[in-house]
């Protein structure tokens, strides 16, 4: 459902650092995903809240933040949710626990409840609902990917409905 007047969707997610970041979004891209959108590991997926909610939600995602400390992310090699989903990824070799940690903390959030579809898996999406072939494609060309990086945040992206997913603001680990 787009968001309304009254209402905004938000995502939470990590960034994928240079060169790292740009290699994977045009993987992404190149298979001809639709979604190609900047490479990221997501924390909350797309949801919506009240506006009148977003400064409350701003306010428990800093104390979450502050609350949890900067760690290493490897991510390292591909994985598929196929057949249940038509998702090719790149893994989370090294960091999984902390991103469920703040997963869990972000999404305990007032107002943000949220029905999963899916257990929570940290993971960064590298092609979606592209033709079996392009899932193959990039399933074998990122088998040996590997990236080591410390993780000292979280960004907050917003959706009017309107325009692609924006960032809003940035919240520090351990702050």
């Amino acid at each position: 459902m787009p968001p309304t007047g009254d209402t905004i969707q938000i995502g939470i997610a990590v960034d994928i650092p240079e060169p790292w970041g740009a290699l994977l979004t045009r993987r992404r891209v190149e298979a001809g995903d639709p979604l190609a959108v900047p490479a990221h590991v997501t924390l909350l997926g797309p949801t919506e809240i009240r506006t009148a909610n977003l400064p409350a939600v701003e306010r428990h995602l800093a104390a979450v933040a502050a609350a949890h400390l900067p760690f290493t992310l490897h991510l390292r090699g591909t994985g598929t949710f196929r057949p249940v989903t038509q998702v090719v990824f790149v893994a989370v070799a090294a960091g999984i626990s902390e991103c469920e940690l703040l997963a869990a903390a972000i999404a305990a959030a007032p107002g943000l409840h949220r029905e999963l579809r899916f257990p929570y898996h940290p993971h960064v999406t590298v092609a979606q609902d592209v033709a079996p072939e392009a899932l193959d494609k990039v399933y074998e060309d990122l088998a040996d990917f590997s990236a080591m990086f410390e993780v000292d945040g979280f960004t907050l992206f917003s959706h009017s409905g309107q325009a692609r997913w924006q960032p809003r603001r940035d919240f520090c680990l351990g702050n």
